[in-house]
């Protein structure tokens, strides 16, 4: 994509290479993330789908680290949370302090302040704090005694969780996993991967050398150049099915929501645009539907005691709906 992309109204928008620009940062990440190409590939698609991103593993696989990676790969601002049960939401959010010498009310930011939020652990802190992400993730801002303020763009929240059997941890309600465009699993690194992380980080935090490869600005015309790209009617039309089929399956007492759908065609956008095309294929909306629909939805008993998962209903609606030909 080295022509300037055109928007939705024909105005020609900014002239950036997104795959080219992409392929950097993925280096750039996989130089201390090794072997999980396609963990950083999907969550520099939800960087660029203007999204959130969820990483859901055991501890001491790589999840704050694929989260500093990607934050140091960008020279821009990168706020790190850490989440535990005795956090506030006005630690999130900020707080309006009173000022004795003026005589006012003065706003002080909270951690949300940034263009990427590091949000560690989220799963153990209390319902009420993770509440207080829901207007920064889905509004992008924040409102404090009736005052809105708006978060610098971009704005990425990457989140950690630990699996919800691990002591100490509380279920991210609906309304929160709704709002983060996609969930991967780090998994274990390959046997060769893990041989060089002992020899990499035996003496040193490949962290600490790892320099900015974009800033702020860029980020910002690679998203505008992404949600220029052209979707077919076909494409939306499967989009819809896609999302419609999961409210009809035997298997889920909650499919996807509307909100789901739409995050589907910008990540897709985002895939298309890393792979150096201008349009949006099939493909893209099926290789994302994974990672963007089965944080969101919720199994029957039947269909949980049957052992089924929220991956293996996707696969089959994916199955079932037919796919659109051509672009």
């Amino acid at each position: 994509m080295t022509e300037a992309t055109r928007t939705a109204d024909g105005a020609a928008g900014p002239s950036v290479d997104v795959a080219a620009e992409g392929a950097r940062i993925v280096a750039n990440i996989g130089r201390v993330v090794q072997g999980k190409d396609d963990v950083v590939r999907l969550a520099l698609v939800v960087l660029l789908a203007e999204g959130h991103l969820l990483i859901e593993d055991v501890p001491g696989v790589g999840k704050t680290t694929l989260a500093k990676a990607l934050a140091a790969s960008i020279d821009a601002s990168v706020r790190r949370i850490q989440f535990t049960p005795d956090l506030l939401p006005s630690d999130v959010t900020g707080v309006a302090i009173y000022d004795q010498e003026t005589r006012e009310f003065e706003f002080k930011p909270g951690a949300i302040f940034a263009n990427i939020v590091v949000a560690d652990e989220i799963n153990r802190a209390s319902p009420k704090t993770q509440s207080a992400l829901l207007e920064c993730m889905e509004e992008r801002q924040v409102t404090v005694d009736g005052v809105s303020y708006e978060l610098a763009r971009p704005f990425l929240v990457m989140a950690t969780q630990n699996p919800l059997e691990m002591e100490g941890t509380y279920p991210l309600p609906e309304a929160q996993r709704d709002r983060f465009t996609a969930r991967v699993s780090m998994g274990y690194p390959g046997r060769d991967a893990e041989l060089a992380m002992l020899d990499d980080r035996a003496t040193s935090d490949p962290l600490v050398g790892l320099a900015p490869v974009a800033d702020a600005a860029t980020v910002r015309d690679l998203v505008d150049a992404v949600g220029g790209l052209f979707v077919s009617e076909g494409v939306r039309r499967y989009v819809v099915a896609l999302v419609e089929a999961s409210r009809r399956s035997p298997h889920l007492r909650l499919g996807a929501s509307p909100r789901a759908g739409l995050q589907l065609l910008r990540a897709a956008r985002a895939s298309a645009a890393l792979s150096g095309r201008d349009h949006v294929l099939p493909d893209d909306v099926q290789a994302l539907a994974g990672p963007v629909l089965s944080h969101r939805l919720l199994l029957t008993a039947d269909a949980t005691l049957g052992r089924r998962s929220a991956e293996q209903v996707v696969t089959e609606l994916l199955s079932a709906v037919p796919v659109p030909r051509g672009r």
